[in-house]
């Protein structure tokens, strides 16, 4: 019945898919808008038009590289039903040799990237605490050092739970990973309603205008804010295989929908608040939009939802090193698996190094807005990885001319988006964005070196197989 259940279309599949894939980009709405307001000097500096066109940028990112890349497209890649990468790879992998390079760099990234979600999402929420009064004027979490020890908790927490398998963890979260996001959009709609002229965000015209436009001080680079909102779209291709493709396709417009009312509903508040004076100097439009006397069950709810954010990036690299073992990038692990579904894996070793560098990754950067700069440029690496490698496979399913002719079409404009938005994330390079290269260097070295250390000793062990096979008796002339 379960394992029926991942194969249809169902409303519990749906769920299950809404509760495991989208934790990553279901969590944006936290930091991006606060990123991107940032990013430009602060709320005193930013006008309608550089609103509107950073929310046309990102509800266009979203639809293009989420939307149409991942869910349309990429979907459509699966092998033997599983997702990311190193699927992808195994579909190509006769088609040239040179090909295990993009497959090693892309699945370095994002395994680097598993480590970054879960700090920067979590921290993210535990910050909306500071300034809150519980009661007669106490303030429990006053200080940055408080958030870090709640942030920390929170995650030994998470990575404890992972034996338990992605289907209890998904229909535990599904059901208020649901709650999440409809509570997004309500509270986005809810803020819209005070000017639906924001609706002007739709407009492409007005992303492609912000890149040029002098109220846009960060220019270009920009786009390094703009890609947070799109982040989870490597983890929903890897965990595919978790929950079945066509739960994934029917739950994609909802959640869409709700990400982008609470984007709209941001920006209506920040236009409507340019003088606003944030307490201790933290500012983050999500948290301000949202009505006082309810916002501690919102960070509450929050801070789940970061949970779930961090739980897709894990499944999805529980999935990723199962497929670099069979491929030989990796040694061979302790795989258990929780349920007798398929794609239900639990990694002990990858377990346990995710929670320390995680932490590790909290403790050096101490608060979201240092770990934004490091968020995301591994990811940028690998969307470029997977849209070559996408490409040799449209390639290979094409029939005529006029395929392959589209098939460049999508190299030539996906490839150009890939190194735009990678180009303006290595603007962040000195602060903190080397981090994430550092972690990605140091997997695509073990990777690299394990993969091409088995093939010099498989070619070791052949050549001496046929030096013993042509010099015993029997195969002697005589």
């Amino acid at each position: 019945m379960t394992k029926n259940l991942k194969k249809r279309t169902t409303a519990a599949g749906l769920l299950i898919a809404i509760g495991i894939v989208y934790g990553d980009i279901g969590t944006s709405p936290l930091y991006v808008m606060k990123s991107i307001v940032a990013g430009n000097g602060g709320i005193a500096n930013v006008n309608r038009d550089f609103i509107i066109g950073s929310i046309s940028l990102v509800l266009w990112t979203v639809t293009l590289l989420t939307t149409l890349q991942t869910v349309i497209i990429a979907l459509k890649a699966t092998n033997h039903g599983e997702g990311g990468i190193f699927a992808l790879y195994a579909l190509i992998r006769k088609r040239a040799k040179w090909l295990v390079l993009p497959a090693l760099i892309g699945g370095a990234a994002i395994l680097a990237d598993g480590t970054l979600t879960p700090a920067v999402t979590v921290t993210t929420a535990i910050e909306g605490l500071k300034g809150m009064e519980f009661g007669s004027g106490n303030i429990p979490v006053n200080t940055q050092s408080m958030v870090i020890a709640i942030t920390v908790v929170i995650l030994l927490l998470l990575f404890m739970i992972q034996r338990m398998g992605t289907s209890i963890i998904g229909k535990a979260f599904g059901p208020i990973m649901f709650i999440w996001f409809t509570f997004l959009g309500v509270i986005g709609a809810m803020n819209m309603m005070g000017d639906l002229s924001i609706l002007q965000a739709i407009n492409p015209i007005y992303a492609i205008k912000l890149l040029v436009s002098p109220y846009n001080k960060a220019g270009i680079f920009i786009l390094g804010s703009i890609f947070l909102a799109t982040t989870g779209a490597e983890a929903l291709y890897s965990d595919v295989g978790h929950v079945g493709k066509g739960n994934i396709i029917g739950s994609w417009p909802y959640v869409f929908v709700c990400l982008a009312l609470n984007y709209f509903g941001q920006g209506v508040w920040i236009l409507n608040n340019p003088n606003y004076q944030a307490h201790g100097g933290d500012f983050n439009p999500f948290f301000e939009i949202i009505p006082s006397n309810i916002r501690l069950a919102a960070i509450v709810l929050a801070t789940i939802a970061a949970v779930i954010a961090s739980q897709a990036l894990i499944t999805g690299s529980f999935t990723l090193v199962a497929e670099a073992s069979g491929l030989k990038f990796l040694p061979r692990m302790n795989i258990i698996y929780p349920s007798t579904e398929k794609g239900q894996i639990y990694i002990p070793s990858v377990n346990k190094m995710l929670c320390c560098a995680t932490i590790a990754l909290v403790l050096y950067f101490q608060t979201s807005a240092h770990m934004e700069a490091a968020y995301g440029l591994s990811i940028t690496i690998s969307m470029l990885m997977t849209t070559i490698m996408l490409f040799e496979w449209l390639r290979m399913k094409s029939k005529n001319v006029h395929q392959t002719f589209w098939d460049w079409i999508f190299l030539i404009f996906f490839g150009f988006l890939n190194i735009m938005f990678m180009a303006s994330s290595l603007s962040k390079f000195t602060h903190g964005g080397y981090v994430s290269l550092i972690i990605t260097g140091f997997i695509l070295g073990i990777m690299y070196v394990w993969f091409y250390g088995n093939k010099i000793r498989d070619k070791r062990e052949s050549r001496n197989a046929t030096f013993v096979w042509t010099n015993t008796p029997a195969c002697l002339p005589t």
